[in-house]
Protein backbone atom coordinates (compact mmCIF):
# COMPACT_ATOMS: atom_id res chain seq x y z
CA UNK A 1 0.00 0.00 0.00
CA UNK A 2 1.22 3.30 -1.01
CA UNK A 3 1.58 6.14 1.82
CA UNK A 4 -0.32 8.52 -1.19
CA UNK A 5 -2.99 6.30 -1.09
CA UNK A 6 -3.39 5.46 2.66
CA UNK A 7 -6.67 4.73 4.36
CA UNK A 8 -8.70 7.74 4.31
CA UNK A 9 -10.37 6.62 7.41
CA UNK A 10 -6.75 6.71 9.39
CA UNK A 11 -5.96 9.75 8.40
CA UNK A 12 -9.67 10.90 9.75
CA UNK A 13 -9.21 8.52 12.78
CA UNK A 14 -6.05 10.70 13.77
CA UNK A 15 -7.54 14.04 13.02
CA UNK A 16 -10.48 12.68 15.71
CA UNK A 17 -8.33 11.80 18.43
CA UNK A 18 -6.70 15.40 17.67
CA UNK A 19 -6.56 15.90 21.57
CA UNK A 20 -5.50 12.46 22.59
CA UNK A 21 -2.54 13.13 20.34
CA UNK A 22 -1.33 16.46 21.68
CA UNK A 23 -1.85 14.84 25.49
CA UNK A 24 0.13 11.86 24.40
CA UNK A 25 2.87 13.66 22.59
CA UNK A 26 3.45 15.77 25.78
CA UNK A 27 3.47 13.03 27.58
CA UNK A 28 6.23 11.62 25.53
CA UNK A 29 7.89 14.81 25.32
CA UNK A 30 9.21 15.23 29.22
CA UNK A 31 11.71 17.92 28.26
CA UNK A 32 10.01 20.13 25.69
CA UNK A 33 6.66 20.37 27.39
CA UNK A 34 7.72 22.74 29.44
CA UNK A 35 9.30 24.76 27.35
CA UNK A 36 6.93 25.45 24.64
CA UNK A 37 6.29 28.42 25.83
CA UNK A 38 9.43 29.67 26.18
CA UNK A 39 9.95 28.92 22.51
CA UNK A 40 6.59 30.46 21.32
CA UNK A 41 7.62 33.73 23.18
CA UNK A 42 11.17 33.85 21.93
CA UNK A 43 10.77 32.75 18.16
CA UNK A 44 7.16 32.80 17.62
CA UNK A 45 7.39 29.04 17.16
CA UNK A 46 4.21 27.06 18.19
CA UNK A 47 5.24 23.16 18.67
CA UNK A 48 2.09 22.22 18.95
CA UNK A 49 0.41 23.50 15.90
CA UNK A 50 3.65 22.56 13.80
CA UNK A 51 3.17 18.87 15.00
CA UNK A 52 0.14 19.02 13.44
CA UNK A 53 1.55 20.31 10.08
CA UNK A 54 4.26 17.96 10.02
CA UNK A 55 1.83 14.78 10.66
CA UNK A 56 -0.16 15.79 7.72
CA UNK A 57 2.44 16.24 5.59
CA UNK A 58 3.80 12.63 6.50
CA UNK A 59 0.17 11.36 6.49
CA UNK A 60 -0.77 12.91 3.17
CA UNK A 61 2.70 11.99 1.26
CA UNK A 62 3.60 16.06 0.66
CA UNK A 63 7.10 15.49 0.36
CA UNK A 64 8.08 18.60 -1.05
CA UNK A 65 5.86 20.99 1.28
CA UNK A 66 7.48 18.80 3.88
CA UNK A 67 11.15 20.01 2.82
CA UNK A 68 9.90 23.33 2.62
CA UNK A 69 8.21 23.04 5.95
CA UNK A 70 11.72 22.09 7.55
CA UNK A 71 13.62 24.36 6.24
CA UNK A 72 11.58 27.09 7.44
CA UNK A 73 12.31 25.49 10.80
CA UNK A 74 15.28 24.98 10.44
CA UNK A 75 15.99 28.85 9.13
CA UNK A 76 13.80 30.24 12.72
CA UNK A 77 15.69 28.41 15.52
CA UNK A 78 18.86 28.90 13.82
CA UNK A 79 18.25 32.51 13.82
CA UNK A 80 16.66 32.50 17.68
CA UNK A 81 19.65 29.83 18.73
CA UNK A 82 17.26 27.65 20.51
CA UNK A 83 18.28 24.41 22.02
CA UNK A 84 19.16 21.97 19.14
CA UNK A 85 18.30 19.21 21.49
CA UNK A 86 14.52 20.12 22.34
CA UNK A 87 14.00 20.12 18.28
CA UNK A 88 15.37 17.00 18.42
CA UNK A 89 13.55 15.18 21.61
CA UNK A 90 10.39 16.91 20.01
CA UNK A 91 10.80 15.46 16.35
CA UNK A 92 11.26 11.83 18.01
CA UNK A 93 8.39 12.10 20.26
CA UNK A 94 5.88 13.28 17.40
CA UNK A 95 7.17 10.05 15.28
CA UNK A 96 6.30 7.46 18.51
CA UNK A 97 3.39 9.22 19.16
CA UNK A 98 2.03 9.00 15.81
CA UNK A 99 3.22 5.21 15.43
CA UNK A 100 1.19 4.69 18.84
CA UNK A 101 -2.04 5.97 17.03
CA UNK A 102 -1.43 4.16 13.71
CA UNK A 103 -1.00 1.07 15.61
CA UNK A 104 -4.10 1.77 17.95
CA UNK A 105 -6.08 1.83 13.94
CA UNK A 106 -4.30 -1.24 12.74
CA UNK A 107 -6.16 -3.10 16.17
CA UNK A 108 -9.18 -2.44 14.70
CA UNK A 109 -8.67 -2.24 10.68
CA UNK A 110 -5.96 -5.03 10.21
CA UNK A 111 -3.40 -5.01 7.57
CA UNK A 112 -1.24 -7.57 6.10
CA UNK A 113 2.34 -7.62 7.35
CA UNK A 114 3.31 -6.58 4.12
CA UNK A 115 1.94 -3.59 4.42
CA UNK A 116 2.16 -2.39 7.65
CA UNK A 117 5.86 -2.76 6.92
CA UNK A 118 5.57 -0.80 3.40
CA UNK A 119 4.14 1.97 5.48
CA UNK A 120 6.46 2.24 8.28
CA UNK A 121 9.10 2.46 6.06
CA UNK A 122 7.51 5.64 4.16
CA UNK A 123 6.21 7.02 7.32
CA UNK A 124 9.96 6.82 9.04
CA UNK A 125 12.07 7.83 5.99
CA UNK A 126 10.04 11.32 5.79
CA UNK A 127 10.11 12.25 9.14
CA UNK A 128 14.04 11.43 8.61
CA UNK A 129 13.95 13.36 5.90
CA UNK A 130 12.44 16.34 7.73
CA UNK A 131 15.46 16.12 10.50
CA UNK A 132 17.75 15.59 7.40
CA UNK A 133 16.75 19.12 5.94
CA UNK A 134 16.01 20.88 9.22
CA UNK A 135 19.82 20.09 10.58
CA UNK A 136 21.11 21.01 7.07
CA UNK A 137 19.37 24.56 6.66
CA UNK A 138 20.09 25.34 10.89
CA UNK A 139 24.08 24.69 10.19
CA UNK A 140 23.88 26.22 6.62
CA UNK A 141 21.84 29.44 8.21
CA UNK A 142 23.41 29.80 11.99
CA UNK A 143 27.17 29.68 10.13
CA UNK A 144 26.17 32.64 7.92
CA UNK A 145 25.03 34.45 10.57
CA UNK A 146 27.66 33.65 12.44
CA UNK A 147 29.83 35.14 9.53
CA UNK A 148 27.41 38.30 9.20
CA UNK A 149 28.18 39.00 13.03
CA UNK A 150 31.91 38.55 12.71
CA UNK A 151 32.18 40.33 8.94
CA UNK A 152 29.76 43.22 10.95
CA UNK A 153 32.69 43.90 13.24
CA UNK A 154 35.46 43.55 11.13
CA UNK A 155 33.73 45.80 8.13
CA UNK A 156 30.52 46.49 8.15
CA UNK A 157 29.55 44.22 5.86
CA UNK A 158 25.82 43.71 4.46
CA UNK A 159 25.41 40.16 4.59
CA UNK A 160 22.43 38.23 2.27
CA UNK A 161 21.93 34.77 2.83
CA UNK A 162 20.14 32.61 -0.02
CA UNK A 163 17.98 30.13 1.35
CA UNK A 164 16.38 28.60 -2.17
CA UNK A 165 17.26 29.57 -5.86
CA UNK A 166 15.48 33.10 -5.70
CA UNK A 167 14.85 34.31 -2.18
CA UNK A 168 17.28 35.48 0.11
CA UNK A 169 17.64 37.19 3.48
CA UNK A 170 19.07 40.25 4.72
CA UNK A 171 19.44 39.74 8.50
CA UNK A 172 20.31 43.54 9.89
CA UNK A 173 22.48 43.48 13.09
CA UNK A 174 23.55 46.10 15.31
CA UNK A 175 23.12 49.82 14.72
CA UNK A 176 22.71 50.78 11.39
CA UNK A 177 24.25 54.95 10.63
CA UNK A 178 23.98 56.31 7.71
CA UNK A 179 27.69 55.15 6.35
CA UNK A 180 26.14 51.74 6.72
CA UNK A 181 22.86 52.21 4.74
CA UNK A 182 25.49 53.29 1.97
CA UNK A 183 26.86 50.26 1.86
CA UNK A 184 23.84 48.39 2.30
CA UNK A 185 22.11 50.16 -0.92
CA UNK A 186 25.34 49.20 -2.90
CA UNK A 187 25.82 45.69 -2.02
CA UNK A 188 21.88 44.72 -2.13
CA UNK A 189 21.57 46.15 -5.61
CA UNK A 190 24.49 44.50 -6.81
CA UNK A 191 23.48 41.15 -5.64
CA UNK A 192 19.96 41.30 -6.56
CA UNK A 193 21.31 41.92 -9.80
CA UNK A 194 24.17 39.54 -9.25
CA UNK A 195 21.46 36.66 -8.10
CA UNK A 196 18.14 37.48 -9.99
CA UNK A 197 16.74 37.52 -6.21
CA UNK A 198 13.15 38.04 -6.54
CA UNK A 199 12.64 37.71 -2.75
CA UNK A 200 14.74 39.76 -0.10
CA UNK A 201 13.51 39.29 3.22
CA UNK A 202 14.51 41.76 5.16
CA UNK A 203 15.00 40.66 8.83
CA UNK A 204 15.40 43.86 11.19
CA UNK A 205 14.24 41.88 14.39
CA UNK A 206 17.68 42.82 15.28
CA UNK A 207 18.02 46.53 15.06
CA UNK A 208 16.16 48.58 18.04
CA UNK A 209 16.26 52.25 16.33
CA UNK A 210 17.16 53.79 13.44
CA UNK A 211 18.11 57.88 12.62
CA UNK A 212 15.47 59.72 10.13
CA UNK A 213 17.88 59.29 7.72
CA UNK A 214 18.57 55.81 7.71
CA UNK A 215 14.92 54.60 7.22
CA UNK A 216 14.28 57.38 4.17
CA UNK A 217 17.55 55.73 2.55
CA UNK A 218 16.11 51.83 3.34
CA UNK A 219 12.85 53.22 1.89
CA UNK A 220 15.00 54.70 -1.66
CA UNK A 221 16.62 51.16 -1.57
CA UNK A 222 13.51 49.27 -1.45
CA UNK A 223 12.40 51.62 -4.03
CA UNK A 224 15.52 50.54 -5.87
CA UNK A 225 15.10 46.39 -5.40
CA UNK A 226 11.61 46.76 -6.91
CA UNK A 227 12.39 48.72 -10.09
CA UNK A 228 14.88 45.65 -10.50
CA UNK A 229 12.07 43.36 -10.28
CA UNK A 230 13.24 42.43 -6.67
CA UNK A 231 9.99 42.04 -4.25
CA UNK A 232 11.36 43.18 -0.51
CA UNK A 233 9.56 41.43 2.60
CA UNK A 234 10.31 43.61 5.68
CA UNK A 235 10.00 41.50 9.09
CA UNK A 236 10.71 42.80 13.03
CA UNK A 237 10.24 46.09 12.93
CA UNK A 238 10.45 47.13 16.60
CA UNK A 239 7.97 49.78 18.05
CA UNK A 240 10.24 52.93 18.10
CA UNK A 241 11.08 52.23 14.55
CA UNK A 242 7.12 52.15 13.49
CA UNK A 243 6.31 55.07 15.59
CA UNK A 244 9.11 57.25 13.94
CA UNK A 245 8.05 56.63 10.69
CA UNK A 246 4.20 56.92 11.24
CA UNK A 247 5.30 60.72 12.68
CA UNK A 248 7.40 61.67 10.11
CA UNK A 249 4.85 60.55 7.73
CA UNK A 250 6.79 57.70 6.31
CA UNK A 251 5.45 54.48 5.01
CA UNK A 252 6.39 51.30 2.56
CA UNK A 253 5.23 50.99 -0.70
CA UNK A 254 1.87 49.34 -1.67
CA UNK A 255 4.03 46.10 -3.25
CA UNK A 256 6.23 45.56 0.08
CA UNK A 257 5.15 43.58 2.69
CA UNK A 258 5.57 43.63 6.29
CA UNK A 259 5.38 40.84 8.62
CA UNK A 260 5.60 40.55 12.58
CA UNK A 261 8.54 38.20 12.73
CA UNK A 262 10.86 36.33 10.14
CA UNK A 263 9.01 32.93 11.08
CA UNK A 264 5.44 34.39 9.62
CA UNK A 265 7.38 35.33 6.20
CA UNK A 266 8.96 32.15 6.00
CA UNK A 267 5.67 30.28 6.51
CA UNK A 268 4.36 32.14 3.67
CA UNK A 269 7.19 32.21 1.18
CA UNK A 270 8.59 29.12 1.49
CA UNK A 271 5.59 26.60 1.98
CA UNK A 272 2.48 28.94 0.92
Amino acid sequence: MEIGKLDTNLKLYIEENKMDFENKLLNQAVNVKDKINDILRVGDIDLINNAHQLVSYVMNNKQEELKAFAKQEGIAWATHSLTLSFKLEWIQAIRRTLWYFIEQYDELNPKSSSEFFQMEKKVNNQIDQFLNTFFIDYSTYKDSLLTAQRDLVENLSVPIIPITSNICILPLIGSVDSFRTSILEEKVLTEVGRLHIQTLIIDLSGIADMETEVIDHLLKTINGTSMMGCRTVITGLRKDVVRKMIHLGLSFDKDTKTFGTLQHALNTYLIS
